[in-house]
Protein backbone atom coordinates (compact mmCIF):
# COMPACT_ATOMS: atom_id res chain seq x y z
CA UNK A 1 0.00 0.00 0.00
CA UNK A 2 1.30 3.51 -0.68
CA UNK A 3 1.25 6.58 1.26
CA UNK A 4 -1.50 7.91 -0.59
CA UNK A 5 -3.26 4.99 0.05
CA UNK A 6 -3.29 5.07 3.68
CA UNK A 7 -4.50 9.50 3.37
CA UNK A 8 -7.13 11.18 2.79
CA UNK A 9 -5.78 14.01 -0.37
CA UNK A 10 -7.97 17.35 -0.36
CA UNK A 11 -7.71 20.52 -2.70
CA UNK A 12 -10.16 22.61 -2.83
CA UNK A 13 -10.23 26.81 -3.85
CA UNK A 14 -13.41 28.96 -5.20
CA UNK A 15 -16.02 31.28 -3.83
CA UNK A 16 -19.57 31.67 -2.65
CA UNK A 17 -20.90 35.38 -2.69
CA UNK A 18 -17.84 37.27 -0.99
CA UNK A 19 -16.40 34.11 0.59
CA UNK A 20 -12.91 32.88 -0.84
CA UNK A 21 -11.88 29.43 -0.21
CA UNK A 22 -8.15 28.15 -1.09
CA UNK A 23 -7.26 24.88 0.78
CA UNK A 24 -4.98 22.11 0.68
CA UNK A 25 -4.72 19.60 3.39
CA UNK A 26 -4.04 15.76 4.32
CA UNK A 27 -5.33 13.59 6.50
CA UNK A 28 -5.02 9.87 7.57
CA UNK A 29 -6.98 7.07 6.83
CA UNK A 30 -8.00 6.28 10.38
CA UNK A 31 -8.80 7.68 13.18
CA UNK A 32 -10.76 11.80 14.00
CA UNK A 33 -9.47 14.59 11.85
CA UNK A 34 -11.06 17.51 13.37
CA UNK A 35 -11.83 20.76 10.71
CA UNK A 36 -11.34 23.31 13.36
CA UNK A 37 -12.02 27.60 13.63
CA UNK A 38 -14.17 30.06 14.25
CA UNK A 39 -17.43 30.72 12.39
CA UNK A 40 -16.71 31.42 8.78
CA UNK A 41 -13.64 30.02 7.90
CA UNK A 42 -15.10 27.21 5.67
CA UNK A 43 -15.41 23.84 7.60
CA UNK A 44 -18.36 22.94 6.37
CA UNK A 45 -18.48 24.48 2.90
CA UNK A 46 -14.94 21.95 2.90
CA UNK A 47 -17.28 19.36 4.17
CA UNK A 48 -19.63 19.63 1.92
CA UNK A 49 -16.56 19.81 -0.88
CA UNK A 50 -15.76 16.36 0.03
CA UNK A 51 -19.26 15.34 0.03
CA UNK A 52 -19.75 16.65 -3.62
CA UNK A 53 -22.75 18.41 -2.36
CA UNK A 54 -20.57 21.66 -3.37
CA UNK A 55 -18.67 21.66 -6.48
CA UNK A 56 -15.25 23.56 -6.46
CA UNK A 57 -12.14 23.85 -8.68
CA UNK A 58 -9.73 21.19 -6.88
CA UNK A 59 -8.90 17.16 -6.23
CA UNK A 60 -9.75 14.74 -3.55
CA UNK A 61 -8.59 11.27 -3.55
CA UNK A 62 -9.48 8.94 -0.39
CA UNK A 63 -7.51 6.04 0.25
CA UNK A 64 -6.88 4.48 -3.27
CA UNK A 65 -9.84 6.23 -4.52
CA UNK A 66 -10.13 9.29 -6.41
CA UNK A 67 -13.11 11.00 -6.40
CA UNK A 68 -12.48 14.07 -7.61
CA UNK A 69 -9.77 15.04 -10.23
CA UNK A 70 -10.27 18.75 -12.72
CA UNK A 71 -7.40 17.60 -14.02
CA UNK A 72 -8.18 14.36 -15.78
CA UNK A 73 -12.16 15.99 -15.53
CA UNK A 74 -13.11 13.29 -13.00
CA UNK A 75 -15.95 14.18 -10.40
CA UNK A 76 -17.77 11.70 -8.57
CA UNK A 77 -21.36 12.11 -8.00
CA UNK A 78 -23.03 12.51 -3.71
CA UNK A 79 -24.59 9.18 -4.71
CA UNK A 80 -21.67 7.38 -5.78
CA UNK A 81 -19.18 8.51 -2.96
CA UNK A 82 -19.37 5.82 0.02
CA UNK A 83 -19.80 8.25 2.88
CA UNK A 84 -22.16 9.00 5.93
CA UNK A 85 -23.12 12.47 6.77
CA UNK A 86 -24.45 13.77 10.40
CA UNK A 87 -25.72 16.85 10.39
CA UNK A 88 -26.40 19.47 13.52
CA UNK A 89 -29.87 18.41 13.43
CA UNK A 90 -30.73 14.41 13.44
CA UNK A 91 -33.35 14.98 10.18
CA UNK A 92 -34.85 11.96 11.60
CA UNK A 93 -38.37 10.80 10.05
CA UNK A 94 -41.19 11.95 12.91
CA UNK A 95 -43.43 9.36 11.88
CA UNK A 96 -41.13 6.32 11.90
CA UNK A 97 -39.86 4.61 14.87
CA UNK A 98 -35.62 4.37 15.70
CA UNK A 99 -35.88 1.06 13.74
CA UNK A 100 -37.50 1.92 10.53
CA UNK A 101 -35.23 5.04 10.82
CA UNK A 102 -32.15 2.55 10.94
CA UNK A 103 -34.02 0.65 8.14
CA UNK A 104 -33.80 3.90 5.64
CA UNK A 105 -29.93 3.50 6.04
CA UNK A 106 -29.70 0.32 5.52
CA UNK A 107 -31.71 -0.30 2.79
CA UNK A 108 -29.48 2.51 0.92
CA UNK A 109 -27.06 -0.27 0.25
CA UNK A 110 -27.20 -3.70 -1.38
CA UNK A 111 -26.96 -6.83 0.87
CA UNK A 112 -23.33 -7.67 -0.29
CA UNK A 113 -22.46 -3.92 0.39
CA UNK A 114 -23.06 -3.99 3.62
CA UNK A 115 -20.30 -3.90 6.17
CA UNK A 116 -22.10 -3.37 9.47
CA UNK A 117 -25.11 -5.39 11.13
CA UNK A 118 -28.31 -3.40 12.64
CA UNK A 119 -27.00 -4.76 16.36
CA UNK A 120 -23.71 -3.89 16.02
CA UNK A 121 -24.63 -0.73 15.14
CA UNK A 122 -27.39 -0.31 17.81
CA UNK A 123 -24.92 -1.44 20.77
CA UNK A 124 -21.96 0.97 19.96
CA UNK A 125 -24.31 3.70 19.93
CA UNK A 126 -26.63 2.16 23.09
CA UNK A 127 -29.91 2.54 21.42
CA UNK A 128 -30.91 -0.93 21.98
CA UNK A 129 -33.48 0.23 24.21
CA UNK A 130 -34.86 2.82 21.72
CA UNK A 131 -35.95 1.03 18.74
CA UNK A 132 -39.59 0.94 18.89
CA UNK A 133 -39.91 4.56 20.48
CA UNK A 134 -40.34 7.81 17.62
CA UNK A 135 -38.13 10.47 17.39
CA UNK A 136 -40.09 12.98 19.23
CA UNK A 137 -40.14 10.84 22.51
CA UNK A 138 -36.22 11.02 22.56
CA UNK A 139 -33.83 13.69 24.26
CA UNK A 140 -31.53 15.40 21.67
CA UNK A 141 -28.29 13.45 22.30
CA UNK A 142 -30.47 9.96 22.08
CA UNK A 143 -31.85 11.31 18.24
CA UNK A 144 -28.49 12.23 17.36
CA UNK A 145 -27.33 8.72 18.58
CA UNK A 146 -29.67 7.62 16.50
CA UNK A 147 -28.70 9.34 13.70
CA UNK A 148 -24.89 8.37 13.64
CA UNK A 149 -26.52 4.31 13.86
CA UNK A 150 -28.16 5.47 10.89
CA UNK A 151 -25.39 7.45 9.41
CA UNK A 152 -22.79 3.76 10.13
CA UNK A 153 -25.74 1.59 8.19
CA UNK A 154 -24.90 2.94 5.08
CA UNK A 155 -21.63 0.96 5.50
CA UNK A 156 -19.51 4.22 4.15
CA UNK A 157 -16.03 4.39 4.14
CA UNK A 158 -15.92 7.99 5.18
CA UNK A 159 -17.78 9.48 8.06
CA UNK A 160 -18.64 13.49 8.05
CA UNK A 161 -20.13 14.88 11.06
CA UNK A 162 -20.94 18.73 10.80
CA UNK A 163 -20.91 19.93 14.45
CA UNK A 164 -22.81 17.22 15.64
CA UNK A 165 -23.12 17.93 19.29
CA UNK A 166 -24.00 22.42 18.68
CA UNK A 167 -27.16 21.90 19.08
CA UNK A 168 -27.12 20.11 22.29
CA UNK A 169 -27.00 21.28 26.02
CA UNK A 170 -24.18 20.59 27.93
CA UNK A 171 -26.34 17.86 29.66
CA UNK A 172 -27.02 16.34 26.27
CA UNK A 173 -23.24 17.06 25.13
CA UNK A 174 -22.06 15.30 27.83
CA UNK A 175 -24.46 12.23 27.00
CA UNK A 176 -23.28 11.71 23.88
CA UNK A 177 -19.74 11.85 24.11
CA UNK A 178 -18.65 8.78 25.28
CA UNK A 179 -20.60 7.31 22.42
CA UNK A 180 -18.37 9.24 19.88
CA UNK A 181 -15.30 8.10 21.91
CA UNK A 182 -16.62 4.60 21.05
CA UNK A 183 -17.30 5.08 17.58
CA UNK A 184 -13.38 6.26 17.40
CA UNK A 185 -12.27 3.59 19.41
CA UNK A 186 -14.13 0.74 17.96
CA UNK A 187 -14.66 1.27 14.46
CA UNK A 188 -11.61 1.06 11.37
CA UNK A 189 -13.35 4.09 9.57
CA UNK A 190 -11.92 7.72 9.34
CA UNK A 191 -13.95 10.54 10.11
CA UNK A 192 -13.97 14.33 9.26
CA UNK A 193 -15.05 16.38 12.20
CA UNK A 194 -16.35 19.87 11.98
CA UNK A 195 -16.03 21.80 14.90
CA UNK A 196 -15.39 25.18 16.64
CA UNK A 197 -15.61 23.63 20.01
CA UNK A 198 -11.94 23.18 21.94
CA UNK A 199 -13.11 20.91 24.73
CA UNK A 200 -14.90 18.66 21.80
CA UNK A 201 -11.35 18.62 20.07
CA UNK A 202 -9.08 17.86 22.60
CA UNK A 203 -11.36 14.87 23.74
CA UNK A 204 -12.38 13.55 20.14
CA UNK A 205 -9.69 14.42 17.35
CA UNK A 206 -6.36 12.80 16.54
CA UNK A 207 -5.33 15.04 13.78
CA UNK A 208 -6.29 18.59 13.38
CA UNK A 209 -6.70 20.93 10.62
CA UNK A 210 -6.73 24.47 11.67
CA UNK A 211 -8.74 26.87 9.26
CA UNK A 212 -9.05 30.80 9.16
CA UNK A 213 -10.58 32.97 6.32
CA UNK A 214 -10.86 29.79 3.58
CA UNK A 215 -7.33 28.98 4.51
CA UNK A 216 -5.42 26.37 6.50
CA UNK A 217 -3.27 27.47 9.08
CA UNK A 218 -1.87 24.30 10.36
CA UNK A 219 -1.88 20.94 9.87
CA UNK A 220 -1.09 17.77 11.69
CA UNK A 221 -1.35 15.35 15.07
CA UNK A 222 -3.78 17.08 17.58
CA UNK A 223 -0.93 16.97 20.28
CA UNK A 224 1.94 18.26 18.32
CA UNK A 225 -0.11 21.35 17.01
CA UNK A 226 -1.36 22.38 20.23
CA UNK A 227 2.08 22.64 21.50
CA UNK A 228 3.56 24.24 18.36
CA UNK A 229 4.79 27.78 19.65
CA UNK A 230 3.48 30.31 17.30
CA UNK A 231 -0.26 28.60 17.81
CA UNK A 232 -0.13 28.43 21.32
CA UNK A 233 0.77 31.85 21.75
CA UNK A 234 -2.34 33.45 20.49
CA UNK A 235 -4.06 31.46 23.31
CA UNK A 236 -2.99 33.54 26.18
CA UNK A 237 -3.56 32.05 29.32
CA UNK A 238 -5.39 28.99 27.64
CA UNK A 239 -2.29 27.66 26.52
CA UNK A 240 -1.98 23.93 26.48
CA UNK A 241 -0.67 20.53 26.04
CA UNK A 242 -2.71 17.26 25.50
CA UNK A 243 -1.31 14.45 26.58
CA UNK A 244 -2.65 10.73 25.72
CA UNK A 245 -1.58 8.18 28.55
CA UNK A 246 -2.75 4.84 29.91
CA UNK A 247 -3.86 4.08 33.27
CA UNK A 248 -1.22 1.50 34.59
CA UNK A 249 -2.16 1.08 38.83
CA UNK A 250 -4.29 2.97 41.18
CA UNK A 251 -3.32 3.26 44.55
CA UNK A 252 -5.75 3.02 47.39
CA UNK A 253 -3.71 3.91 49.88
CA UNK A 254 -3.24 7.44 48.72
CA UNK A 255 -6.45 7.40 46.46
CA UNK A 256 -4.11 8.36 43.15
CA UNK A 257 -4.08 6.62 40.29
CA UNK A 258 -0.55 6.51 38.02
CA UNK A 259 -0.86 7.21 34.32
CA UNK A 260 1.77 6.48 31.79
CA UNK A 261 3.25 7.83 28.79
CA UNK A 262 6.10 7.96 26.73
CA UNK A 263 7.77 10.98 28.68
CA UNK A 264 7.11 8.83 32.19
CA UNK A 265 4.13 8.66 34.54
CA UNK A 266 1.65 10.46 35.81
CA UNK A 267 0.06 10.95 39.49
CA UNK A 268 -3.47 11.98 39.72
CA UNK A 269 -6.30 12.28 41.80
CA UNK A 270 -8.16 8.50 42.03
CA UNK A 271 -10.13 7.76 38.83
CA UNK A 272 -12.84 5.60 37.96
CA UNK A 273 -11.58 3.60 35.41
CA UNK A 274 -10.19 0.37 34.87
CA UNK A 275 -6.18 -0.48 34.20
CA UNK A 276 -5.53 -0.20 30.58
CA UNK A 277 -7.79 2.26 29.90
CA UNK A 278 -6.31 4.56 27.41
CA UNK A 279 -6.89 8.69 28.90
CA UNK A 280 -6.21 12.03 27.82
CA UNK A 281 -4.69 14.76 29.95
CA UNK A 282 -4.87 18.45 29.76
CA UNK A 283 -1.77 20.24 30.90
CA UNK A 284 -1.76 24.19 31.12
CA UNK A 285 1.46 26.52 30.34
CA UNK A 286 1.14 28.21 32.96
CA UNK A 287 1.18 25.26 35.11
CA UNK A 288 4.18 24.06 34.33
CA UNK A 289 7.29 25.08 36.07
CA UNK A 290 10.85 24.69 34.68
CA UNK A 291 14.27 23.72 37.12
CA UNK A 292 17.90 22.90 35.72
CA UNK A 293 17.70 19.60 38.62
CA UNK A 294 14.79 17.57 39.84
CA UNK A 295 13.36 18.51 42.86
CA UNK A 296 12.91 16.40 45.70
CA UNK A 297 11.95 18.63 49.22
CA UNK A 298 8.44 19.81 46.76
CA UNK A 299 5.24 18.93 46.93
CA UNK A 300 4.90 18.56 43.37
CA UNK A 301 4.51 15.22 42.40
CA UNK A 302 4.89 15.11 38.72
CA UNK A 303 8.48 15.95 37.33
CA UNK A 304 9.76 14.86 33.95
CA UNK A 305 13.20 14.88 32.40
CA UNK A 306 12.80 16.77 29.38
CA UNK A 307 15.04 18.83 26.59
CA UNK A 308 13.91 22.63 25.32
CA UNK A 309 12.62 22.19 21.98
CA UNK A 310 11.85 25.93 21.49
CA UNK A 311 11.14 29.07 22.58
CA UNK A 312 9.00 32.16 21.91
CA UNK A 313 8.62 35.56 23.10
CA UNK A 314 4.65 35.50 24.93
CA UNK A 315 4.57 39.22 25.92
CA UNK A 316 6.89 41.61 27.11
CA UNK A 317 7.55 40.01 30.49
CA UNK A 318 6.55 35.78 29.05
CA UNK A 319 8.29 33.40 27.49
CA UNK A 320 6.51 30.44 26.62
CA UNK A 321 8.59 27.52 26.05
CA UNK A 322 8.17 24.18 24.21
CA UNK A 323 9.87 20.68 25.78
CA UNK A 324 10.32 17.54 24.61
CA UNK A 325 9.37 14.69 27.16
CA UNK A 326 11.00 11.66 25.31
CA UNK A 327 8.73 12.10 22.30
CA UNK A 328 5.52 13.89 23.68
CA UNK A 329 5.73 17.53 23.71
CA UNK A 330 4.56 19.63 26.38
CA UNK A 331 4.30 23.71 27.23
CA UNK A 332 5.47 25.76 29.97
CA UNK A 333 4.58 29.30 30.55
CA UNK A 334 7.45 31.22 32.46
CA UNK A 335 8.74 34.87 32.76
CA UNK A 336 11.61 36.36 30.68
CA UNK A 337 13.91 36.75 33.42
CA UNK A 338 13.58 32.81 33.99
CA UNK A 339 14.23 32.12 31.59
CA UNK A 340 17.49 34.38 30.80
CA UNK A 341 18.51 33.02 34.38
CA UNK A 342 18.02 29.44 33.45
CA UNK A 343 20.02 30.17 29.86
CA UNK A 344 16.88 28.19 28.08
CA UNK A 345 18.27 27.21 24.83
CA UNK A 346 16.84 24.44 22.07
CA UNK A 347 18.38 21.24 23.36
CA UNK A 348 19.34 22.05 27.03
CA UNK A 349 18.04 19.15 29.29
CA UNK A 350 15.95 20.49 31.80
CA UNK A 351 13.26 18.90 34.16
CA UNK A 352 9.43 20.08 33.97
CA UNK A 353 7.22 20.15 37.25
CA UNK A 354 3.65 19.69 36.26
CA UNK A 355 1.48 21.33 39.20
CA UNK A 356 -1.35 20.64 37.92
CA UNK A 357 -3.24 18.15 35.40
CA UNK A 358 -6.87 17.30 33.92
CA UNK A 359 -8.70 14.52 32.45
CA UNK A 360 -10.52 15.90 29.17
CA UNK A 361 -13.72 14.81 29.80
Amino acid sequence: MTREDGHIQARFAGSLGGFSLAVRFECPMQGITALFGPSGCGKTTILRCVAGLQRMAGRLRVGAETWQDDAKRLFLRPHRRPIGYVFQEAGLFRHLSVWRNLEYGLTRIAPGERRVRPDEVADLMGIQDLLERRPDRLSGGQRQRVAIARALLTSPRLLLMDEPLASLDRKSKQEILPYLERLHDELAMPVLYVSHAPDEVARLADHLVLLEAGRVRASGRLGDLRARLDLARDLGAEADAIIEAEITAHDPAYHLSYLDFSGGRFSVARIGLPIGHKVRLRVLARDVSITLQPQTDTSILNIFPALVAGLAENGAARTLVRLDLAGTPLLAGITRKSAERLQLTPGKRVYAQVKAVALVE
